[in-house]
């Protein structure tokens, strides 16, 4: 079952499955630029902790890397939870 990284609750192992536009406002080069980071299929992530309100940025993990997604990135990853 594949899910939207946005979604994942905080804590849950996951594995990349796909970066696409999936209608976002993100260009081409925004998108290169997360798999530049790590955002591949088959790459293990985990969502660590929201911003205030759980909203944004979300403190994820990929592979041994954190970093700080805003939603609109988190919502051009698809996940399949462990």
């Amino acid at each position: 079952m594949n899910t939207l990284l946005a979604d994942l609750p905080d804590g849950t192992l996951a594995t990349v499955t796909r970066v696409w536009a999936n209608g976002a406002v993100l260009d081409d080069r925004q998108l290169r630029r997360l798999g530049e980071l790590g955002f591949l299929p088959g790459e293990p992530v985990q969502v660590l902790q929201r911003g205030p309100g759980g909203r944004e940025p979300l403190a994820v993990v990929v592979g041994d890397s954190m970093f700080a997604l805003r939603l609109a990135e988190a919502r051009c990853v698809a996940v399949a939870p462990r």
